[in-house]
């Protein structure tokens, strides 16, 4: 077990100042959450921080869990919706001093930067070396680092292409052909916007830039070398395309605002014949009183011309947190949250993907869940973010600096310039990169 002075340390020197709303939510946190008590059978409390929707869709599973005959009960804290709000309330908790939580549930581009941290335990002498066995090979990817599992995957979640079926009688091959099909249904009066997406300063911008980088043959980050690769023509080619659909009308100058939900509402309404989203807006968009119920149908992203598209692999997983009390009954409950039984509940209930590889290729889900086979072709190209401590620094500079040429007449080549430039003084402030 790591000692929490030296986590908390190692904490500080990779999140830097948390905000000061995330310290009040953790001290609030570890003032309403008291050592995790035994009920008077002897059943230890695993205590598990999870963001909101998440802890809606498992409370049914959770409650049924805990009136059954385990030796263990589950109590989960509804985190705040917000991933990145989540991360602060998290790492809070650490820097107050030790954790009123044993499990959380995290997003695939956490694991770096907490292991490196100290802040999680292994798994594998816990689960055993095959804990992934099963599993689609590709959701497998980010749960590791540094030569240690440290997250099982709860989904298998894919960035998505969302499109009109009334509108349009095939999907885009490519991305000339997703800008030319929505400027004519624009021309034609047909939709208001033809391309919706999420162009916020916020981790899903981060994602649609990854996207749009891959899908003209460029890349973020260089693994051998452990730095950014923006300076290439690929990437000013995919940072352009962005820019343009705002600057040239197919999406709405306000995608520099829209996170997910913001696209989603438009797109639900009608109002755009495109839509990159996740798995999860299949079900909303199917719902009663949807006005695009039964007219939406989707595909894996495309790329430019010449090249295959891929969408970002957003998948949530458990780890479990240094300092647990019991870890391994928290590490049967990950085992039990991440199993199959979970994720087909999960599947039905919510649309959210599985990543086990019998879910994929059950008859009976196939037929009540459509969006299923799309989901594992999606799985075939799936692009991880940076595996990098440093990924949050990174993430931020170039978040802000697209999001910035969304809003201005900027060049796209001086905000890359600059996202390249920034990175590169972070991974050199942090003994990552060789000064010049």
């Amino acid at each position: 077990m790591v000692p929490p002075t030296t986590r908390r340390r190692a904490l500080r020197l990779l999140f830097g100042a948390v905000p000061s709303a995330g310290l009040l939510l953790a001290q609030r946190a570890r003032a309403s959450s008291p050592p995790p008590p035994s009920s008077a059978n002897g059943r230890p409390t695993v205590r598990v921080l999870m963001p909101a929707p998440f802890a809606d869709a498992t409370a049914d599973a959770v409650r049924r869990f805990n009136a059954g005959s385990a030796p263990w009960r589950i109590a989960v804290s509804r985190g705040p919706l917000d991933t990145e709000a989540l991360s602060d309330l998290a790492s809070s908790s650490l820097l107050l001093g030790e954790t009123p939580f044993d499990l959380l549930l995290m997003d695939v581009s956490w694991t770096a930067r907490y292991a490196a941290a100290g802040w999680l335990e292994p798994l594998e002498p816990l689960l055993g070396d095959d804990a992934l066995a099963g599993m689609v090979p590709t959701a497998r990817l980010g749960n590791g680092f540094g030569g240690h599992l440290w997250r099982l995957p709860l989904s298998g979640d894919t960035a998505l292409l969302y499109w009109r079926t009334d509108l349009l009688p095939r999907p885009p091959g490519d991305l000339d052909e997703l800008v030319g099909m929505a400027r004519d249904l624009q021309r034609r009066g047909r939709v208001r916007w033809g391309h919706v997406w999420q162009g916020r300063q916020y981790e899903g911008l981060s994602c649609v830039v990854l996207e749009a980088l891959h899908a003209f043959g460029g890349r973020w980050w260089d693994p051998e070398t452990g730095r950014t690769v923006l300076g290439d023509p690929a990437a000013l080619k995919a940072v352009t395309w962005l820019t343009e659909l705002v600057r040239g009308g197919v999406s709405p100058r306000g995608v520099a605002n829209f996170a997910e939900n913001d696209a989603l509402q438009l797109f639900s309404a009608g109002e755009s014949a495109f839509l990159r989203n996740w798995p999860y807006a299949w079900a909303l968009l199917n719902q009663d009183g949807c006005p695009v119920r039964g007219k939406v149908a989707v595909t894996p992203l495309p790329g430019a011309p010449g090249f295959r598209g891929g969408g970002t692999l957003g998948t949530w997983g458990f780890s479990l947190l240094a300092g647990s009390p019991h870890p391994r009954a928290a590490a049967e409950v990950i085992r039990w949250f991440t199993g199959p039984a979970v994720q087909r509940e999960l599947l039905l209930s919510q649309g959210y993907a599985p990543t086990w590889r019998a879910l994929y290729v059950d008859p009976a889900l196939l037929t009540r869940h459509p969006l299923l086979a799309v989901q594992r072709q999606a799985l075939d190209t799936p692009l991880v973010r940076p595996l990098t401590p440093l990924y949050a620094q990174i993430s931020d500079v170039l978040q802000r600096q697209i999001n910035g040429l969304l809003t201005s007449s900027e060049a796209p080549a001086i905000a890359l310039g600059r996202a390249q430039g920034q990175s590169d003084q972070i991974l050199r402030a942090m003994g990552a990169l060789a000064s010049p």
